[in-house]
Order: structure tokens, then C-alpha cells, then sequence
């Protein structure tokens, strides 16, 4: 992530000169990183709490949070920066968007690895338990938006076109749409594992970890994306109509935080 932030602080710098890029204002531009700046140092900072020993005696409640907005953010994107680099085969990078790359990549598997480990070494009775799940109607209710959420950006990404603003999107949009639909469908199984009567053989540590990163996945991206379409820094367009844009993403913060709750009852009753 130190390789992000060095680029970030760049473009901030640039941008302050009076360089910022076609279509985008100084100020916007400016802003806009400003934000990524501040987002990759509480990452740096995340890292760290993870692996060192003073992380565990931080209090619980901020870290699981900045735990799950970062896992959020990252992870998911794994197996999207992983295909689409594929996809894209060997073409010319540019320095900074390989740095970018190296740095997102590299702290998406580092949250990965690491989550799990902190949270599961502090609070193991989370994952060990196995007790009776707690049934919820709004756990359900979050679940089944998430399943609708997911079938729809799956739709999207497979060539659908209801509900946007124009009649195709790239590779890359339709690729992203469908790895945030799988993770919003992932979502929605986890919440449906954590409250319902679970077959023997699985585990609940398995929907608790799928369900912290999908749920974090749609919160975190949801904020970040609504507004964007709200404010539209240097002339940003959705691919959506305005008021899809404005209701998936208000549905998407809504939706992670209630699966997050299916995740957090789990932790007590473990």
C-alpha cells in the first residue's frame, strides 16, 4: 500500500501545481486523491495493528470496523485484478499503474491472510462455535436484497442492459460488475447460512468469512461509489440511470451493514 500512497501523493502534488488531468478541475482532482491518501495511510496503519502485537490490545469495536471497510474495499477485488490482468495480456503499463497495481494487490492478499488470523487469535470462540443459528427476518430481508442486488450487476455484466444509461459497457465495467455481483450473491448466502439450520459438515468460521468481506464489499463500495454519482467529480457519468445508481447504492449500504450483523451475532454465540 506504501507504493499506492507514494502515487497518490503525487497526483496530489501535480494536481496542486496546476497539472491535474483532462476533465478533471484542480480542486476535484485534488480532493478526490486527498481522500485516497487518507484512505491508504489508515490502511498502512491497518497493517501494521495486524501484525504487531500492540494491535491486540487496540479496542475492538474501531478495529473490526477499519477491518471490515478495508477487507471490503480489497479482497473482493482480488479475482477481478487477477482476471482482468490476464485479459488485458501484455500490453505497455505505465510506472504508476503498475505501482498502483502492486501496492492495491499487495494489501488486498495481505487483508486477506491477515484478517482472518487477527480476528480469529483475539476472538476464536467466533469461529469455533457451532451452536444453533439464530433466525432473523431482517437478516432474511438483507439476504434477499443481496441476491437481487447480485443477479442484477451479474445481469449487467453478462450484456443486460436494463437500467443503464447507455447500450454497452467495456470489458473491464462488465468484468467488475460481475465480480461485485458474485460477492453480493456470496453475501447473501452467507446470511442466509448464519441464520438458518446449517448442514454438519459446515463449518460456521466459512459463512462468517465469506459473509465479513461480501458484506464489507458492499458497504465500502457502495459509500464510496454514491457519492461519486451524487457530486460527479470532473464530469463522472454512471453507467446506470441517476436513480438506479442513487437506489443500488443506498440499497448497498444497507444491506452490508445488516449482513454484518448475521456475522456479529455469530461472534457472541461462539
Amino acid at each position: 500500500m506504501g507504493l499506492y500512497l507514494v502515487v497518490k501523493v503525487g497526483w496530489v502534488v501535480a494536481g496542486l501545481l496546476g497539472h491535474p488531468p483532462d476533465g478533471f478541475g484542480t480542486a476535484g482532482w485534488v480532493v478526490l486523491n486527498a481522500v485516497t491518501v487518507v484512505m491508504a495511510a489508515a490502511g498502512i496503519a491497518l497493517g501494521l495493528a495486524l501484525a504487531q502485537p500492540w494491535g491486540r490490545r487496540l479496542p475492538g469495536v474501531p478495529v473490526v470496523l477499519v477491518c471490515w471497510v478495508g477487507a471490503g474495499f480489497l479482497v473482493p477485488m482480488l479475482p477481478y485484478v487477477l482476471v482482468s490482468s490476464l485479459l488485458e495480456g501484455e500490453g505497455v503499463v505505465r510506472a504508476e499503474e503498475a505501482l498502483i497495481g502492486v501496492g492495491f494487490g499487495g494489501m488486498g492478499v495481505g487483508l486477506a491472510v491477515a484478517v482472518p488470523i487477527y480476528l480469529w487469535e483475539r476472538w476464536p470462540r467466533a469461529f469455533a462455535g457451532d451452536g444453533p443459528a439464530r433466525s432473523s427476518t431482517v437478516i432474511t430481508m438483507g439476504a434477499v436484497v443481496a441476491g437481487g442486488l447480485g443477479v442484477l450487476w451479474v445481469y449487467w455484466g453478462m450484456g443486460g442492459t436494463l437500467g443503464l444509461d447507455r447500450a454497452f459497457l467495456d470489458g473491464h465495467e462488465r468484468l467488475l460488475n460481475v465480480s461485485s455481483g458474485l460477492w453480493a450473491l456470496l453475501g447473501a448466502w452467507s446470511g442466509w447460512a448464519l441464520t438458518r439450520r446449517r448442514p454438519p459438515w459446515l463449518r460456521r468460521w466459512v459463512p462468517v468469512v465469506i459473509g465479513f468481506a461480501a458484506s464489507g464489499s458492499l458497504f465500502a463500495w457502495s459509500c464510496w461509489k454514491l457519492p461519486m454519482v451524487l457530486l460527479r467529480p470532473g464530469g463522472f457519468v454512471s453507467a446506470e440511470y441517476a436513480g438506479v445508481a442513487v437506489a443500488e447504492h443506498v440499497l448497498g449500504i444497507a444491506v452490508g451493514v445488516t449482513l454484518l450483523a448475521a456475522v456479529l451475532p455469530s461472534h457472541e454465540e461462539g
